[in-house]
């Protein structure tokens, strides 16, 4: 290969289209925007507009909310602990925690902490640190010759100004 033979891969540069520059162009005059109307103008938000007719989000009845204050659990079973450990990237002689199974690659991060499930099973003995564990996990962990650390959420930072 020579460098005087080197090309862009087919599509990896787009040509810009120039509306509004000739009719010969094919799009010029109303640039490939149709006659006049809402749509050929400028800062149109056409969005859940329906021709004057009542919009959907309104004709359908609203229910529940968001609660803001949800906790974020961060889910992982037991079948993936012991994939981990077969793979060698848990030590199964060391508590395992958040941190290290986020360096497992099992989460991404600890969030509010870690819930433990008990799809799959055990066939090691760990020590386990967790936020909060299903009883069918807690059983298969010991049931293995392990145990269950159920530690308490991280609580949320205090509100400033709060209690003066």
């Amino acid at each position: 290969m020579k460098l005087n033979e080197i090309k862009d891969n087919r599509g990896a540069n787009h040509v810009r289209k120039r509306l509004g520059r000739g009719i010969g162009s094919g799009l010029g005059k109303t640039s490939g925007k149709g006659h006049k109307g809402q749509k050929a103008r400028t800062g149109v938000a056409v969005r859940g507009f329906e021709g004057g007719q009542m919009p959907i989000y309104r004709r359908l009845p609203k229910r529940g909310f968001t609660n803001i204050f949800r906790k974020d659990f961060r889910v992982v079973n037991l079948d993936r602990l012991q994939a981990a450990v077969d793979a060698k990237r848990l030590d199964a002689g060391k508590t395992v925690d958040a941190a290290a199974m986020a360096a497992a690659g099992l989460i991404k991060t600890a969030g509010d902490g870690v819930r433990l499930l008990g799809r799959g099973a055990l066939s090691i003995g760990l020590t386990i640190e967790v936020v909060g564990a299903s009883k069918a996990a807690v059983a298969a962990v010991e049931k293995a010759g392990g145990k269950v650390i159920v530690t308490a959420p991280p609580s949320p930072p205090a509100a400033e100004g709060a209690g003066a």
